[in-house]
């Protein structure tokens, strides 16, 4: 048998009886003859409550001291988990980031990881132990301090690692029993999805969709790593998120895979943008020098009688203040007329790898949202997506109204919440 790595979220490790019942299924792994090497998360909100006290002590914590506290919170459930193991009759060593080789950049607090080097947890393998890494955290290469690597960020862990170990499998851990089709709270309808393929999976957590962090997707792209995401609280199959070239070599796949939805953007508009060569260019590189991310942009077709034409684009409603601040400063070199901010969006997508050999979906999509009521404000797609922005207060009508115009609804409720997050 090969290696399995594991990796378990907040909830699942939530507390003393959580830690317990992870501990007896990882050695139940180990009994069934695989080499078991555990991810975890800290316990329950145990990050969120660290933030908090660190802003309690001063509103703008130096950064590399805010990496220092909140990773203690991993290192805390790496240990109680290695305990459980040690109970249960079995050798377990558990590991910090950068004892696990986990090799960063030196950008506190969204570090990426630039390399994986495994000896220690090779070691520990030979040894017969069960290696628990703490996720979330590495250290940098050029300063040696250590980092984070952002909220969610223990599954780009974990599929960093397989790959670096050449593991078999990466199984995601969290309270819910896999991806479905759509966000559960807002469709109990919503399916399990039985298997998808990472192209699709990767749309859908660019898309919003919370279950995988998106790195983390394309971490498992980049290296062929098949994930299972499932339930630590039960014992049913999850979902298979398959690399694109076994998933093509099955039969014909479904035409949609499922709708997610992100209330995290807001849209700019610059207004009355001189219709000449450059003027988008310096706009968008004013915003590069800021790092903001830009999903859609959109711009109008100039206008005859002006000239001018508007430029809309979305992107995260928290670096909204940053790119206002940016556009205001070249206000005078490019000539705009005026900025125009709403944090009061949200996006739809449809995802699905069949729509690029079935044509009308964009029509049904449309069709269904305009049956809703819905209006839509901007559209963007890719080869297997289609996204809008609409009214964020229309964001649950809309994603309801679509999940049932593609026969997506389930004869019965599927999704069960075993702990809180869905992480």
């Amino acid at each position: 048998m090969g290696i399995v790595v594991q990796k378990y979220g907040g909830s699942s490790v939530a507390d003393a009886t959580g830690i317990k019942r992870v501990a007896q299924r990882i050695v139940n792994t180990r009994k069934a003859g695989h080499d078991v090497v555990v991810v975890v998360s800290a316990m329950g909100d145990t990050t969120d409550e660290l933030r908090d006290l660190a802003e309690q002590v001063t509103p703008l914590p130096p950064p590399r001291e805010l990496d220092m506290l909140l990773t203690a919170g991993e290192r805390m459930s790496m240990a109680l988990v290695a305990m459980a193991i040690a109970q249960l009759g079995h050798k377990a060593q558990s590991f910090t980031g950068s004892q696990a080789g986990v090799i960063t950049d030196s950008a506190h607090g969204k570090a990426k990881i630039i390399d994986i080097t495994p000896g220690r947890i090779e070691n520990a393998i030979k040894d017969g132990a069960i290696a628990i890494v703490a996720g979330f955290q590495g250290v940098s290469q050029d300063t040696k301090d250590v980092t984070t690597l952002g909220r969610g960020a223990s599954d780009t862990t974990a599929v960093a690692l397989a790959a670096a170990l050449k593991a078999d499998v990466c199984e995601i851990y969290s309270d819910v029993d896999g991806v479905f089709t759509a966000d559960p709270r807002i469709v109990p309808a919503a399916r399990k999805l039985d298997r998808i393929s990472t192209e699709e999976m990767l749309e859908m957590a660019a898309c919003g969709a919370k279950i995988l962090h998106l790195r983390c997707v394309e971490y498992a792209r980049r290296y062929d790593m098949p994930i299972h995401v499932r339930s630590s609280f039960s014992q049913k199959e999850g979902t298979w998120i398959i690399p694109d070239a076994q998933q093509g070599a099955e039969m014909e796949q479904a035409i949609i895979a499922g709708v997610a939805h992100d209330r995290s953007e807001a849209k700019i508009t610059v207004v009355g943008v001189p219709d000449k060569v450059g003027e988008a260019a310096r706009i968008f590189e004013a915003l590069g020098a800021t790092e903001v991310n830009l999903d859609m942009v959109v711009q109008n077709v100039s206008a005859a009688s002006t000239g001018l034409t508007d430029i809309s684009f979305t992107l995260p409603r928290t670096d909204g203040q940053a790119a206002m601040s940016a556009l205001a400063r070249i206000q005078d070199e490019v000539g705009y007329d005026q900025l125009l901010y709403n944090d009061q969006v949200g996006k739809v997508s449809l995802i699905g790898a069949g729509m690029r050999s079935h044509p009308g979906i964009t029509a049904r999509f449309f069709a269904a949202l305009a049956s809703a009521g819905v209006n839509i404000e901007m559209i963007s797609t890719s080869e297997i997506r289609i996204s809008v922005i609409v009214e964020e207060a229309r964001v649950d009508e809309a994603v309801r109204a679509t999940h049932t115009a593609f026969d997506l609804d389930s004869d019965e409720v599927e999704a069960v919440v075993y702990g809180g997050t869905g992480r």
